[in-house]
């Protein structure tokens, strides 16, 4: 019998890099794992998924910890139908483990958990007049996810600094864009960010910094009550 609950990565399950922080809230014995890449070699993702000049990009992991861009609209194609195959087989809740933008993606009795439509809502609601720091992976999302954040009261400053290839210095760097911006709060925009990189730019910056993983996992963990 299926589990509760089901995590889906873009990239290859389980992630081992932000397992740690979704167990402190999600129990494996309620949860499993899911990814979109999963049992496919390089070779196979690049046919399927490699993006071509102009399209949206999406980032994630693979399970030997390399980094791997893919197109976002034939991401959100395959999610579909991963997302129709995991409700197909019981699952209750499926957890979306991308910040992405998708407009068609549903189910039919599974209650789908999207973070493009929870967090940025949220982070709205948080602020009053203060600017949003943004932290992104790769430099072409900047212009890529700007609608994503236009409810907010006026336009975020964008950082770029990967979770999966940034070092120290990149975070830095990340950090004094955004310092030099005034900014108030500042949201992790990408599923592969934990907790050292949270720690690393609020030492710097001494504002909230909202890690998107965390956020998302505990909303999931209160409808598993």
């Amino acid at each position: 019998m299926a589990k509760s609950l089901v995590t889906l990565t873009i990239g290859q399950s389980p992630r081992s890099d932000i397992l740690p922080l979704l167990r402190q809230h999600l129990p494996d014995a309620v949860t499993d794992h899911a990814g979109l890449l999963d049992g496919l070699s390089a070779a196979d993702i690049a046919v399927q998924y490699a993006p071509a000049a102009g399209e949206a990009v999406l980032v994630s992991r693979l399970q030997s910890g390399e980094q791997v861009r893919l197109a976002a609209p034939k991401v959100e194609q395959g999610l579909q139908r991963k997302i129709s195959a995991l409700e197909q087989a019981g699952y209750d809740i499926i957890l979306l483990l991308c910040t992405g933008e998708f407009g068609t993606l549903s189910t039919r009795r599974a209650l789908l958990l999207e973070p493009d439509r929870i967090i940025p809502p949220l982070i709205r609601a948080l602020v009053q007049q203060q600017r949003v720091g943004i932290v992104v992976p790769v430099e072409e999302q900047i212009v890529e996810q700007a609608g994503k954040w236009q409810q907010l009261p006026s336009p975020p400053c964008f950082a770029v600094a990967s979770p999966y290839l940034a070092d120290e210095q990149t975070f830095a760097a990340a950090a004094r864009t955004l310092q030099a911006a005034d900014v108030g709060l500042v949201v992790l925009d990408c599923i592969g960010y934990h907790q050292q990189h949270r720690a690393a730019l609020q030492s710097r910056l001494g504002v909230p910094v909202l890690l998107s993983n965390q956020l998302v996992a505990r909303l999931a963990a209160e409808l598993l009550g």
